[in-house]
């Protein structure tokens, strides 16, 4: 069977998956509960009254945090979508990404519900060729209960993937087609290029993977264009004057949908962090601190901590904004830590 009917034999295949359950009889680990409301409020920033107090409701875009399950996982994942990653993996699509998801709210949850969903295999793509690679978009649906009845739906998509690899001094505008693994375990030979034997004994270097590169859209193009011009600009509304990061279409105090930017300063203080251990991926060097920067305007933002070791991280240290040049085309804000004199 030639290459294009491989494809076509494997979308075929994955097909008939589709409609098929993805999870059945799943129950939320814990009921809807005020602390983990406080701290998704907390860590996002939203003080929005009403999801405080004796009549508190839950962010509707909690919504999927109440059916995750956690490190040890949901024992109601189908055989179904077992073998549909399993047929996608066989075929060499053995990475993954989650590229988006939509929520849709049919009525508030709150304290002391407790959460059952279903889950179905809404589609398979056809082979897309994306920047990451190339592959199959899987889309669940999930249909999300209380006491039986609907309370909201999320759907959830994955891209399965062979990742993109490109030759040895291509051109970006070049780039390379992503194949198979089984494709890709071959090496091709080239006239221009000597075999083996005629080589240097020299041991290669080898070339260090990009930085994964920011999703820029229309509601966040400003922002980007601030960090080329070495400004870290913030979204103010227009009605009710608050400050708002990250950027949004529109302001989730007062809903005015106008805005223009105030400039940070650059100073602020490490508000809480983490240091990243695992997973290892080939464009980053762990272990390396990730921290949760509250800007001196008062707005925070994520960016990675630099200028200390990781294990020197601490809640509270003084930061100060600059802009690191990542590879030839990334450039990124960064925060560098401000020592105390006699620390």
């Amino acid at each position: 069977m030639g290459e294009g009917g491989e494809y076509e034999d494997v979308f075929e295949r994955a097909k008939v998956y589709e409609g098929q359950a993805a999870a059945v009889g799943g129950v939320g680990k814990d009921l809807v509960n005020e602390p983990m409301i406080r701290h998704w409020c907390e860590a996002m920033g939203d003080t929005n009254p009403a999801y405080a107090g004796t009549d508190a409701t839950a962010p509707p875009t909690m919504l999927q945090a109440w059916t995750m399950g956690g490190l040890s996982g949901h024992a109601g994942r189908s055989e179904a979508y077992d073998e549909l990653l399993g047929l996608l993996d066989d075929a060499g699509y053995t990475s993954v990404v989650a590229t988006d998801c939509e929520q849709e709210y049919l009525r508030p949850l709150r304290p002391g519900d407790a959460i059952t969903f279903d889950a179905v295999i809404e589609s398979v793509s056809e082979r897309k060729t994306t920047k990451l690679g190339t592959g199959y978009f899987v889309t669940t649906r999930m249909d999300v209960r209380v006491a039986g009845r609907p309370v909201g739906t999320h759907r959830f998509r994955i891209l399965k993937y062979v990742p993109a690899v490109r030759r040895r001094g291509a051109s970006r505008a070049e780039g390379a087609a992503a194949v198979p693994k089984t494709a890709m375990a071959a090496e091709v030979s080239r006239p221009d290029r000597p075999e083996r034997s005629e080589r240097s004994e020299r041991p290669e270097r080898p070339e260090r993977s990009k930085r994964p590169r920011p999703v820029v859209n229309r509601d966040n193009a400003g922002f980007w264009e601030g960090v080329s011009r070495h400004r870290l600009l913030i979204q103010r509304c227009d009605g009710c004057r608050t400050l708002r990061f990250p950027w949004l279409p529109g302001c989730n105090a007062c809903g005015c949908p106008d805005w223009d930017t105030v400039e940070a300063g650059g100073e602020g203080t490490v508000y809480s962090y983490v240091v990243m251990h695992h997973p290892p991926f080939p464009a980053f060097d762990p272990p390396y601190a990730v921290g949760l920067i509250e800007l001196a305007e008062g707005v925070r933002m994520i960016s990675n901590v630099v200028g200390v070791p990781h294990d020197r991280v601490r809640i509270g240290m003084p930061v100060r904004l600059e802009f690191e040049q990542v590879d030839e085309e990334l450039e990124l804000p960064v925060f560098r830590a401000v020592e105390r004199s006699g620390v």
